[in-house]
């Protein structure tokens, strides 16, 4: 599991390769990643937007903008998590995302939370980490 905390909002993530979905003839490898977003603060706050960068195991970025995650823009009081799970796919064995979520506090302050940085591997991955 990955985790960042960024103004006492947790980010967690953990991805999951999924063989059935994907295919080595075609150069398709696809992961799902469940992200569970928990405010530790004593400030209600709500997710307004996200920024994915998706980077493949060949370095080929992609950018991914839009508002909310899975069609929502969840409200979080203190104490409160939301959940949800989302997929990405890429056309080599492994890569990494890393991303950003736009937040507003119930003052109205514009923030934004980090969400860790998270590998994607795959049994067919043969990379090595330096």
């Amino acid at each position: 599991m990955y985790r960042a905390v960024t103004r006492q909002i947790e980010v967690t993530v953990e991805p999951n390769f999924l063989p059935g979905r994907s295919s080595v003839e075609r150069r398709e490898y696809f992961w799902s990643y469940t992200i569970v977003i928990t405010n530790t603060g004593d400030e209600t706050v709500q997710l307004r937007t996200r920024h994915w960068i998706i980077t493949d195991a060949s370095g080929r970025k992609q950018e991914v903008r839009g508002e909310g995650v899975i069609g929502e823009q969840p409200v979080l009081a203190p104490g409160e998590r939301f959940e949800y799970t989302s997929g990405v796919p890429l056309q080599t064995a492994s890569g990494f995302m890393t991303g950003r979520y736009q937040m507003v506090s119930e003052s109205g302050e514009l923030f934004e939370i980090e969400v860790p940085t998270f590998s994607l591997d795959s049994p067919d991955s043969k990379r090595v980490l330096n």
